[in-house]
């Protein structure tokens, strides 16, 4: 298959987007970043985030994008700045526990992605839900346990519904991220790839007991997946140099 081209979640180096944007994305470049998955926009219009893509020879592998703005007056105006940035994947961050706290509350959630999904259908773009540890470990039994959360809520959605598995929040959560895109073959279109430590939280990809020969086989085999997205969130040095780190450790295993 192709190679599969690696971007970096903006949250990672948040402040420094914050204070810079442009010079942040002319940084991530000259690392070898070829795409950017964005977490807000900073109050700069389409236009303006466009030019600097253009730039810096960088593309849009996708936006976390609250699921407030994807529902009621706000879904147009979200819809329409993605589009701008050629963006088609549009993917909610995080979920209130209460969407996610038992069977029911899964099964309501899918039933909202699964609404969105065929709504952004007609726009060419996806909804996409991306994981944290909690929607990893079993829900209690008289909550409708064993089963996790995550597995739930994609147990009962629609393929179209993209599984934005985050690999280090899964492993953080008792989960197993290979078992999963194994699972819902065809979903893992963007993933996050993120180091798992028992004991450093902060460690960069590479320096933990991530599987990564097996994750890669995995996303490359039956994933379908379309862009290996970075993201660090915490630091044993300045962010910018943990996400070169990470960059550099992708390209040491041959990616």
């Amino acid at each position: 298959m192709a190679r599969i081209p690696i971007a970096l979640q903006l949250w990672s180096v948040r402040e420094d987007c914050k204070n810079d944007l442009p010079k942040t994305l002319e940084a991530l470049a000259k690392m070898g970043y070829e795409g950017v998955e964005f977490a807000g926009f900073h109050g700069y219009t389409s236009a303006q985030i466009n030019k600097m893509l253009k730039d810096n020879g960088l593309r849009v592998a996708g936006s976390h994008t609250p699921i407030s703005l994807l529902q009621g007056d706000e879904f147009a105006g979200t819809v329409e700045f993605n589009q701008a940035l050629g963006n088609k994947y549009v993917v909610v961050p995080s979920l209130s526990d209460n969407m996610w706290n038992s069977k029911n509350a899964c099964l309501q959630t899918a039933a909202v992605l699964n609404e969105l999904a065929d709504k952004l259908a007609n726009y060419g773009m996806a909804v996409g839900f991306h994981n944290h540890a909690g929607e990893l470990r079993p829900l209690p039994v008289q909550a409708g346990g064993p089963i996790s959360p995550y597995d739930c809520i994609f147990g009962a959605t629609k393929q179209e519904v993209v599984m934005q598995i985050d690999i280090g929040h899964a492993m953080r959560g008792g989960g197993d991220p290979v078992a999963l895109i194994q699972k819902y073959p065809g979903r893992a279109k963007t993933v996050h790839v993120k180091e798992y430590s028992p004991e450093d939280d902060a460690a960069v990809i590479g320096a933990g007991i991530m599987p990564w020969p097996q994750v890669f086989a995995a996303c490359e085999t039956v994933g379908a997946t379309e862009w290996y997205i970075v993201e660090h969130e915490k630091y044993n040095d300045l962010p910018l140099v943990c996400v070169e780190q990470c960059i550099n450790a992708l390209r040491q295993m041959g990616k």
